[in-house]
């Protein structure tokens, strides 16, 4: 048992570093909070109709839908106080935090860049490109990873996001009707280390090769006039101000497998010791997505609503041999439900120069189970809801082009919720060793600024 400890230990040590209080999560920053402030304040209810570069992940159709070029630069600071309040039970771990199990931020970088790409052809037809990147601890990590079991228990989705990197294109089909494609990357990582050591874990004629490649998804949509498809010569067509938008986002994550075989002279002879682990961090379900905007003068009023498959995580984790127990054992059984998520959102112009956001969501659980052997996942139901504003200015100082800043602001409530935690190594099991119940606050800041061109 030992040897197995020194060989997992130095395999995971060299391949994806250290663990401690990473909280790495099974979201993303799109699905979790909203890619750009705009997403954030109005829960991403408008997020299907937002002509900003985020569509190239939400709607990449709607990409069209503002022909100049833009720059965007902003920041994503995501504050988690995610609790779990014992409740009694015969065998409680010690945790030092208190009630407070999770509080490490989510903060990220944001750079998008959309572009007419027309000029490259002989066609006198629009073609939209654009990629939004993100990345965390404000660009200075590039792969925030963790997966392991916990006694204290882990909430799911929150915590530090993957890479975030997406992009895509659009174009017109017809009139009114556009349609677009993007892509969703992620990074599956390989490790395979060669060792010889002593029982110390000191060693000597080691060999590592680490590789990352990417894990192309796709993102399909398309988006109506209404008016503009159906009636373009009636001006005073009812449908005026309708528009629809429909996509798809195809299933993603991120994933490592680490493959060590070590030697240990007297007691492990060669070809050694191979342990191999292979292990999901975040994923994104398959997602399909339908909303409906209708805008005015000054106004814009939209809805959304999203199914998100989750129900084949479970799959999923039959491979990951650090979590596949949580799904294959008669106790604490991890299982996952598809859930509907309703959004309700509006941008209000006040006048020609500042706009407000706001928007509501409600999304359940995915997580059906209330236990999940050694793995203990925590999740809940949680409102959401979102403020910003928007600048624009379209004569700035120095700039020949519009200039925009937004900031957008969404609270996140997580409803109380009961679960029960197991450890395969508890004296009580296959009884539970304690019962907590599961709640958190999430208060997430985003600011961008804008460049037209």
């Amino acid at each position: 048992m030992n040897n197995k400890i020194v060989a997992r230990g130095a395999a995971l040590a060299l391949a994806i570093g250290s663990t401690t209080a990473a909280y790495a999560s099974m979201g993303n920053i799109g699905t979790t909070y909203g890619v750009l402030p705009s997403d954030v304040a109005s829960a991403q209810a408008l997020s299907m109709f937002n002509t900003q570069v985020s569509a190239v992940y939400y709607n990449p159709a709607y990409l069209t839908k503002d022909p100049r070029g833009e720059l965007t630069l902003g920041l994503l600071h995501a504050d988690h106080e995610l609790r779990a309040t014992s409740l009694g039970g015969a065998n409680p771990p010690n945790r030092s935090g208190g009630d407070v199990l999770q509080d490490s931020p989510s903060q990220h970088t944001l750079i998008g860049m959309k572009t007419d790409l027309s000029s490259l052809t002989k066609f006198n037809h629009p073609i939209f490109f654009g990629v939004m990147i993100g990345v965390e601890k404000y660009g200075e990590e590039m792969l925030a990873f963790e997966s392991q079991t916990s006694r204290e228990g882990q909430y799911f989705e929150y915590g530090r996001q993957p890479l975030f990197l997406n992009l895509g294109g659009a174009t017109t089909l017809w009139r009114g009707i556009d349609i677009g494609a993007s892509a969703r990357i992620t990074l599956h990582s390989e490790a395979e280390l060669v060792a010889t050591t002593n029982l110390a874990g000191e060693t000597q004629y080691e060999e590592l090769n680490v590789s990352a490649k990417p894990s192309i998804r796709p993102i399909l949509s398309a988006t109506v006039d209404m008016a503009e498809t159906f009636c373009p010569d009636n001006e005073g067509c009812w449908l005026d101000g309708f528009e629809t938008a429909f996509a798809f986002r195809g299933y993603s994550n991120t994933n490592t497998t680490v493959d060590a075989q070590t030697v240990i002279p007297g007691t492990i002879a060669p070809p050694g010791l191979n342990l191999k682990v292979t292990t999901l961090d975040s994923y994104q379900p398959n997602i399909y997505s339908a909303g409906l905007l209708y805008g005015g003068e000054r106004f814009r009023v939209g809805a959304s609503v999203e199914m998100q498959q989750w129900s084949d995580l479970e799959e999923e984790f039959d491979d990951d041999t650090i979590k596949d127990q949580a799904v294959n054992s008669e106790v604490g059984t991890l299982e996952f439900q598809d859930i509907v998520v309703p959004r309700l959102g509006a941008e209000f112009e006040l006048n020609d120069t500042f706009m407000l956001t706001g928007g509501v969501a409600y999304s359940e659980s995915p997580l059906e189970s209330n236990a999940s052997l050694d793995v203990n996942y925590l999740d809940a139901d949680k409102w959401i809801v979102g403020l910003g504003l928007t600048a624009k200015y379209k004569n700035p100082h120095f700039l020949a082009y519009p200039v925009r800043f937004d900031f957008g602001y969404q609270y996140q409530k997580l409803e109380a919720r009961e679960f029960d935690l197991y450890a395969t190594n508890s004296p009580t099991y296959p009884e539970p060793y304690e019962t907590v119940e599961a709640d958190g606050d999430v208060h997430v800041f985003s600011g961008s600024v804008t460049l037209k061109f």
